[in-house]
């Protein structure tokens, strides 16, 4: 049986025809996707492409993984919903689940349809119990793109909002490939920290419910706090009696060859918000806090799709396939792997700045030989990965930097052939 497709030229007509234009894509010659097959995708003309991309960290176990589709369809066929006003046993098997496996004394889950709706969630709840109203953030990062979501990221790319919302300040990252400050870890002491408590002081009027921040900041170019951060961090919010909010929106599951990469950094956080990798595709958001937190939320709140019977089956299919196929630890190993690789591209090609991340989220810095970003390298490589058939992202503030987040369930060979193909285009670009 013959299927027909529109093709590329044909959906991106009705794109700009029927859809508000904000939505991009990837590629001067974009392809139509139409299968997924575990660490495959396949495009309208039947060519194969090894994704290692995952959706932005989002297919941590593959596309159309048969373990989690068999739990979706089950369920679907089932019950597919009935929104929290009945009981149902999907959603708090999940939410117990959760509690076992998130870091320190995080136990309260409630449940929404995406990452920016588990940020705002997270940030109501924050007030709540904290009495305050001011956010503090973090340059570079991504929250969201609701409106409090986009106040809350230090990217302009995403930050499409002309009138963002008050109270929100920014502090510099610890980006150190190109610090802020202007100074050397392990030397320069933190002093990305000291300035947040410079911000506390002079931005905000004191009322700092809390601080979001992402372990490793994806969007904003997988940049990696040194080890060490997050505790001294922490202990200048404890300070002012500030609530940490870690975004696990794309570290979380695995990814970064720990469940959750604030373990990692050896922290609990006072809140936690998640969503891509829990559903494998299942639209799925989540935030979780300790019970002290979680119990001043009293008042009605609900999210008509949050957790509903489909989606909390899929994440609960998900974790066990995570923890069955010891997706963390081959995380660890394959991330391992592909670090080693993306740094010997490094000693050969000046074109790499820097190569940074943890497990399978790695991204490589592009610069030209002045320092600066090498933003068109940046784009060509993306093309040309893709017509070899490897895909792979790009982020930054100039969209310098080479993503790679692959399903955790890719293999040796699969990483041998995207360096194999990057070292390639390399030696072409010099």
């Amino acid at each position: 049986m013959t299927t027909s497709y529109l093709g590329p030229d044909e959906i991106i007509r009705k794109k700009k025809e029927y859809m508000i234009p904000c939505t991009y894509h990837f590629y001067s010659a974009p392809m139509q996707l139409v299968r997924g097959e575990m660490q495959y995708l396949f495009d309208q003309t039947g060519k194969r492409y090894l994704d290692c991309f995952a959706g932005v960290s989002v297919m941590n176990c593959g596309h159309c993984n048969p373990v989690i589709s068999k739990a979706i369809c089950d369920q679907a066929n089932t019950l597919q919903h009935t929104c929290t006003i009945y009981l149902t046993e999907p959603i708090v098997n999940l939410a117990e689940r959760l509690a076992h496996i998130t870091p320190g004394r995080l136990q309260k889950s409630f449940f929404c349809a995406s990452g920016s709706e588990a940020n705002e969630g997270a940030a109501l709840l924050a007030t709540l119990y904290t009495g305050k109203s001011e956010f503090l953030t973090l340059r570079q990062g991504l929250h969201g793109r609701t409106k409090l979501g986009m106040s809350l990221t230090g990217l302009s790319f995403w930050r499409t909002d002309p009138a963002p919302v008050g109270g929100v300040a920014m502090a510099p990252n610890p980006y150190c490939y190109r610090c802020p400050c202007h100074k050397k870890y392990p030397e320069c002491d933190f002093a990305c920290v000291q300035e947040v408590e410079s911000v506390i002081k002079t931005a905000t009027s004191g009322q700092v419910a809390a601080m979001f921040a992402e372990p490793i900041q994806g969007n904003g170019g997988i940049i990696t706090p040194p080890q060490g951060y997050f505790k001294r961090l922490k202990e200048v919010l404890a300070h002012y009696g500030i609530l940490l909010i870690m975004d696990e929106v794309q570290t979380g599951f695995g990814r970064t060859g720990h469940l959750f990469a604030s373990e990692y950094y050896d922290i609990e956080p006072d809140i936690m918000t998640l969503a891509k990798a829990l559903g494998n595709g299942a639209p799925v958001g989540a935030f979780i806090a300790r019970p002290e937190i979680a119990d001043v939320y009293t008042r009605p709140g609900a999210s008509t799709l949050g957790g509903n019977p489909v989606t909390a089956s899929a994440a609960l299919a998900t974790l066990q396939y995570i923890a069955d196929n010891t997706l963390v630890e081959r995380a660890a190993k394959l991330g391992a792997k592909l670090r080693q690789g993306l740094l010997e591209l490094q000693t050969k090609h000046a074109l790499i700045g820097d190569v940074r991340g943890l497990g399978l989220m790695l991204g490589a810095e592009l610069i030209q030989s002045d320092g600066s970003p090498a933003s068109a390298q940046a784009d060509l490589i993306l093309e040309e990965l893709k017509n070899r058939g490897v895909l792979i992202g790009k982020n930054g503030p100039d969209r310098n930097v080479l993503a790679f987040q692959p399903p955790l369930i890719i293999t040796e060979q699969d990483i041998d052939t995207l360096l194999n193909h990057l070292s390639d285009l390399l030696i072409k670009l010099n």
